[in-house]
């Protein structure tokens, strides 16, 4: 069982809820993002800026977008270095937790929290909602790609030296009875499958869907056997689900996680890769 000595490591400091926003979001050093794929113009948190999460990656190299490209799209909402950002989406966190992924692997470690609940939690708390696209003083941001936080299929087939595979797809995904849109499917050989939606709890009786609590996370993976003293390597199918679960892990304290950014969206369709099935 988890002990006292276990919530030394929590970075609670990443999560946020809709009263914290709400004391801070007018501190000009806060950043408040919008990474939902719609329904950002009907209303929003007031002085978010709304970011195309499909754009935070390269489809043709299973890559991150350039850093140039995304560099603009951040100095553009106003971040600059040394800056607090607050990301959020409808919920779930998939699509936040992919933006929090990308900011972190650029340097901004520690600078990115996410919104527990998403918007659902904002607006069920009766926060007030905006339709109106804020102004912002164009900053001046500094990124650096930070290559120990990500691995690529060379890197897999190397051999990752105390590395553990973590499949967070489906159970069908993983068992390759469904290949979605891949030429094979199955997973990594030897890859652990944790499903990422199972770090979330019941949606409450407003249907806001959080993060179970981090004693909990830390529990059920310790269970599924995922060791914190190994590199952890996450992956899906293309990184959002991956991200996801980098976040949980990063929230309850694991040291090193390097999740695989081109997931099963290259492994599953390169000819000279070895899949599992069951």
């Amino acid at each position: 069982m988890t002990d006292s000595r276990d919530l030394n490591d929590l970075n609670a400091h990443l999560l946020v809820d809709p009263s914290w926003v709400e004391k801070h979001r007018r501190n000009p050093d806060i950043i408040l993002l919008d990474a939902r794929a719609k329904g950002y113009a009907a209303g929003h948190i007031p002085g978010a800026h709304w970011i195309d999460v499909k754009a935070l990656k390269d489809n043709t190299s299973h890559t991150f977008a350039a850093v140039d490209a995304l560099r603009a799209v951040l100095e553009k909402c106003g971040v600059s270095s040394g800056a607090t950002i607050v990301v959020y989406d409808e919920g779930n966190s998939v699509l936040a937790t992919r933006l929090f992924y990308v900011l972190e692997y650029y340097g901004l470690r520690d600078q990115v929290k996410l919104l527990n609940g998403g918007f659902a939690a904002w607006t069920a708390a009766g926060k007030e909602v905006s339709a109106e696209v804020p102004d912002a003083e164009e900053g001046t941001l500094a990124l650096f790609a930070e290559p120990l936080l990500v691995v690529t299929k060379e890197d897999i087939q190397a051999g990752l030296k105390d590395s553990l595979l973590l499949d967070t797809r489906s159970a069908l995904e993983y068992a390759g009875a469904d290949l979605r849109s891949n030429r094979k499917g199955g997973h990594l050989p030897g890859a652990i499958h944790k499903e990422w939606k199972e770090a979330l709890g019941a949606a409450d009786t407003d249907g806001v869907v959080r993060f179970k609590d981090a004693l909990t996370l830390k529990q059920e993976f310790a269970d599924a056997g995922i060791n914190p003293a190994k590199t952890i390597v996450p992956y899906c199918q293309s990184n959002q689900r991956g991200a996801h679960t980098y976040f949980v892990l990063r929230l309850i304290g694991y040291p090193d996680i390097r999740p695989y950014e081109g997931s099963w969206e290259e492994w599953g369709n390169d000819e000279d890769t070895e899949v599992t099935r069951l």
